[in-house]
């Protein structure tokens, strides 16, 4: 073995350790192999092989994805380096209709013959899938566009910026906080493009490039004298964006209590903030249970978004088809047929999109073609819709799919996975200030936390990064050991004013996890600062019960 690839080796899986929750898959690669494309014509002309493989053996539908996965972690503690690790993971995914049935199979051998092999593998699959299929899959009709490409708007390929560049980000992040008085700090930088190849026999060829960017930190103040410790994570959101996330401009900056920004994030800022903020926290008063009018930013209402909104309003979920991994949804489909279902209040316009620009779920074309565009979920506080692909489509008496479907891998089979979900902002002008200032007792909560909710996504608990108590419509400082409780239907019809499109931001996640076997996909969730009146908010550092 290379001495470079023992490095890389084991540099992987130290990675997976320090990084609970973030999957490092694929092969060690340089920085410099990241650079190196595929050419279009060769993914097409071995899409073909498998295209015309299946045909041959019976299959009526076929859709072929050719993916090249590359991530890079860059990560660092206090004044050290702990990883740099570089993966691409490249293959090939086939899917079949046969005899009415799904097959699927995949291979990471990209020669002629493997490629026919496991063309043929996918239909044989399928075969045999039909003897239990009830009723025949019905795809909803999708016009093939031919040769077309998509890439996402980015500035600068995070890809292309120098190593030393991003150590020397972080290690001054670092230096910031532990200037600031933190004791311990974990920052990393995590990178991922996906280039992605579909084909199919509807006539499609389609090249996409999608660019995606997360740097966060973790921060630890410990109090000397009592033993006691508080924590600040990082206010970043994961973005569909190149390196240029990371160079904040004046005019993206949001006037409040920390450091925020629209679409774009000043990472040593937000670390000097951190640090003062982590000892406030230390200092600040243990929160009175009670009922409490919230103030909730976008920097924390994206995680309530996704799981109150978006994933009970996922169809397969609705149907049942989750119940035994992810559970069900209380959204179920007579409360659309009935179309008079109050989700939330009349303010209340919850938006799925699959196009919005700087967004973790933006692309041109879905995992089956589908060209993504946008729809209503909720409107005027009303269910409306759900998310669904081609296969369900007819289930809502849909005549094409809704392009919601995507697999984290080549070697995933593609499903049902959520578009972006957002809260639409507001219609009045109306700033973070003016929704303060008519709270007489209340909370402003600034960032993501814990959270519980059950298998309905129904009823639920929130907590956050900051907290600040506001008392006859101001700031009265922060307290600590908060957490909200609510169900999805109540909270909704609570919210009673939402800031305008001036203040909307993005939030979301990296890693949203579905499905058995389990696949992880990202996606963002946006909104503006919204109020909801009369929450029960619990002190968490008490016994319940």
């Amino acid at each position: 073995m290379k001495r470079r690839d023992f490095i890389y080796l084991t540099g992987m899986g130290a990675a997976a350790t320090m990084l609970p929750g973030i999957p490092v898959t694929g092969r060690p690669i340089t920085p410099e192999e990241a650079l190196m494309p595929v050419d279009p014509a060769l993914k097409k002309q071995m899409a073909d092989v498998a295209l015309n493989a299946a045909r041959s053996k019976g299959a009526t539908y076929t859709d072929v994805r050719i993916g090249r996965y590359l991530n890079q972690f860059v990560i660092t503690r206090e004044d050290k380096v702990q990883n740099i690790v570089n993966t691409e993971s490249y293959g090939m995914g086939i899917r079949v209709i046969s005899n009415g049935s799904w097959g699927f199979a995949a291979t990471d051998k990209m020669d002629k013959e493997s490629i026919a092999k496991t063309a043929e593998l996918a239909v044989a699959i399928a075969k045999e899938n039909s003897r239990l299929q009830t009723e025949p899959v019905q795809l909803a009709p999708q016009k093939g566009y031919g040769e077309v490409s998509w890439k996402a708007p980015i500035e600068k390929n995070a890809f292309e910026i120098p190593i030393k560049e991003k150590v020397d980000l972080l290690l001054g992040v670092n230096d910031a906080a532990m200037k600031g008085g933190a004791n311990y700090i974990t920052s990393l930088l995590f990178m991922v493009n996906e280039q992605k190849y579909f084909a199919s026999t509807d006539g499609s060829y389609i090249d996409q490039d999608i660019h995606r960017i997360w740097p966060t930190f973790f921060i630890t103040k410990i109090d000397a004298a009592t033993g006691k410790f508080e924590t600040r994570n990082a206010l970043s959101a994961p973005v569909g964006m190149g390196y240029e996330y990371l160079y904040a401009r004046p005019q993206d900056k949001i006037q409040g209590i920390t450091t925020l920004y629209k679409g774009r994030y000043d990472m040593l800022e937000d670390a000097k903030a951190g640090a003062a903020q982590i000892g406030e926290k230390l200092k600040a008063k243990s929160i009175e249970p009670g009922k409490y009018d919230l103030i909730l930013d976008p920097s924390h209402l994206w995680l309530t978004i996704h799981e109150s909104v978006g994933h009970p309003s996922e169809l397969d979920r609705v149907l049942g088809y989750e119940a035994n991994f992810a559970g069900t949804s209380f959204l179920t489909l007579d409360k659309w047929q009935s179309k008079q279902f109050k989700f939330g209040s009349n303010i209340v316009n919850i938006a799925a999109d699959k196009t919005q620009p700087g967004s973790l779920g933006a692309v041109g074309y879905d995992d089956e073609g589908v060209k993504c565009g946008q729809w209503d979920i909720i409107k005027d506080g009303i269910l409306v819709n759900y998310q669904t692909i081609r296969d369900q489509a007819h289930i809502l008496g849909l005549t094409q799919s809704q392009g919601c479907c995507y697999a984290d891998n080549w070697s995933s089979v593609q499903f049902q996975r959520m578009p972006n979900i957002s809260l639409q902002p507001g219609k009045e002008k109306k700033s973070i200030d003016d929704l303060i200032k008519g709270v007489e007792k209340g909370l402003y909560i600034i960032g993501d936390g814990s959270f519980s909710i059950d298998q309905q996504r129904y009823n639920f608990q929130f907590g956050g990064q900051l907290y600040y108590e506001i008392k006859n419509g101001k700031i009265a400082g922060m307290v600590k050991d908060v957490a909200y409780q609510s169900n999805t239907q109540e909270f909704w019809n609570s919210c009673v004013g939402i800031a305008d499109a001036s203040d909307y931001r993005l939030g979301g996640s990296f890693f949203d996890g579905k499905g058995q076997p389990a696949q992880s996909s990202a996606v963002s969730h946006g909104s503006s600062t919204a109020r909801f009146n009369g929450v029960n908010v619990i002190n968490t550092s008490r016994n319940i019960g």
